[in-house]
């Protein structure tokens, strides 16, 4: 099996180098990153402007290693669409430096460049570590590994995606793997004011909010010192949406209508 591995902090990270290891035992790997970080980028692509690809010094001895000036979800689309010619079985992004949990997810360049794996079919994990600077990044190599060759078994269905995090702490404290969902409302979004003799500016400020109490959550599961492991979806077609009024439409119209006179 090929795996392409990706994520959203560059090309040359510790992170990834340190999954690339591990995986290269298990796989034929191959990379397509960032050349820069792309933190909070989302999934986001890139349309009108042209991206360029340069095939850069391995991460690891003997794994081809791709530089570009994209996002992380333009990685994967080159990656699977043009840059690799042999078939890619998985998609792999991280290992990320600080957790992306509940609401995170909306936003991370590391789960995007996995959903892009999952929107073509493919089995895909995103997979991150607690915090910036991490000592343990080979523990969530190792489980990455393992996940892979889960994933890769016959008793997965089709395009599973995981996104996996990992609490900052040494593998004999870690208390076990949880699998759970998504916290919700986990983080505050503000603006800071600011002043650098050039004018007014604006800073955009995330913090995290209490911790969650639901022992199902991922938020949860970090925070007691566990592995948190959550199945994804975006299947938003076969999904059933929330009720709405049978009468809204027929409400709408006659509103807009009387807003117009």
């Amino acid at each position: 099996m090929k795996i392409l591995v990706t994520n959203d902090d560059g090309v040359f990270t510790d992170g990834l180098q340190a999954l690339v290891k591990e995986l290269k035992k298990i796989a034929h790997v191959v990379v397509v990153a960032p050349d820069r970080e792309q933190s909070a980028i989302g999934t986001a692509v890139t349309l009108h402007q042209p991206l360029r690809v340069r095939r850069v010094r391995p991460v690891v001895p003997e794994v081809d290693t791709y530089s570009v000036e994209g996002t992380p979800s333009d990685c994967v689309i080159l990656a699977l669409s043009t840059l690799v010619e042999d078939k890619i079985g998985m998609v792999v992004s991280g290992i990320n430096q600080g957790a992306n949990l509940g609401d995170d997810v909306f936003i991370s360049g590391t789960v995007a460049a996995a959903l892009q794996g999952y929107f073509r079919g493919l089995h895909a994990l995103a997979i991150s570590i607690e915090a910036a600077g991490s000592h343990y990044l080979d523990t969530a190599a190792g489980l990455a590994a393992l996940l892979v060759k889960w994933l890769d078994s016959s008793v997965v269905p089709n395009n599973a995606f995981l996104n996996v995090n990992v609490p900052d702490l040494p593998l004999a404290e870690i208390r076990g793997v949880k699998i759970t969902r998504l916290a919700s409302q986990t983080h505050i979004d503000t603006a800071r004011e600011g002043n650098d003799g050039k004018g007014k500016y604006y800073w955009l400020v995330r913090h995290r909010a209490d911790k969650s109490t639901d022992n199902q959550t991922d938020v949860w599961a970090i925070g007691q010192g566990y592995i948190s492991v959550t199945p994804l979806h975006a299947d938003l077609f076969n999904r059933s949406a929330p009720a709405i009024p049978g009468n809204l439409s027929s409400d709408l119209l006659q509103r807009l209508r009387q807003h117009q006179r």
